[in-house]
């Protein structure tokens, strides 16, 4: 598939909003906030409660994370279609968290960040993204990724506290983004590969 800069726009979109956000008022912030038991009142937090965060360390952490997935994506140069694949997922992961009755509200970049890493982790194990190399760093991708949904049992443990951070931490996020990207990852393996071809960029190797 073609390479695309949208993925990197829609980085800059989730790092800018993001930050906005944080200096917003807190009746801005609470409205934007996806509550399980009100979202369809307010159906616009599926997606506006990515940006919010709930304290300095929280907001670091995402922006620090989402900076990596930007430049691994400067390197790999994903299509259209995996940021179309990455936008489907956003809502879709939010939503999800209603499968937990614990679940009383989640807000944050980290869930829609483990869905476009495992877009990604797909398209590189499917040989869509033309990279030297392909396979192996996706399936490093994906692996590191798996382990660390084992390490958090987040189907079991959706939500933990964090002393460090003095904040609860979704990790059923964590999980429904990582399922969603696998599933929409892999649905894009069935669309058709285009006809025009870019040189591949080089990576490390190893």
């Amino acid at each position: 598939m073609k390479p695309s800069r949208s993925w990197l726009v829609l980085c800059a979109v989730h790092g800018v909003a993001s930050m906005l956000l944080w200096w917003a008022r807190p009746g801005a912030v609470d409205s934007l906030t996806w509550h399980a038991h009100d979202w369809l009142q307010q159906p616009w937090t599926l997606w506006t409660s990515a940006w919010v965060h709930m304290n300095t360390p929280h907001l670091i952490g995402n922006q620090l994370a989402l900076g990596a997935l930007a430049a691994f994506a400067w390197v790999i140069r994903p299509s259209l279609a995996c940021t179309w694949a990455w936008l489907l997922a956003w809502p879709l992961m939010q939503g999800s968290l209603l499968l937990w009755p614990q679940i009383g509200y989640a807000v944050g970049l980290s869930g829609l960040l483990h869905a476009g890493a495992m877009v990604l982790a797909m398209q590189l194990i499917q040989k869509r993204i033309p990279v030297p190399k392909a396979r192996r760093w996706g399936g490093l991708l994906a692996l590191g990724l798996l382990v660390k949904l084992t390490l958090e049992q987040g189907w079991s443990n959706p939500v933990v506290w964090d002393p460090g951070n003095e904040m609860s931490v979704v990790q059923a996020a964590h999980l429904a983004g990582t399922l969603w990207g696998l599933v929409l990852g892999l649905m894009l393996g069935w669309l058709p590969r285009g006809t025009a071809s870019a040189p591949a960029p080089s990576l490390p190797a190893h």
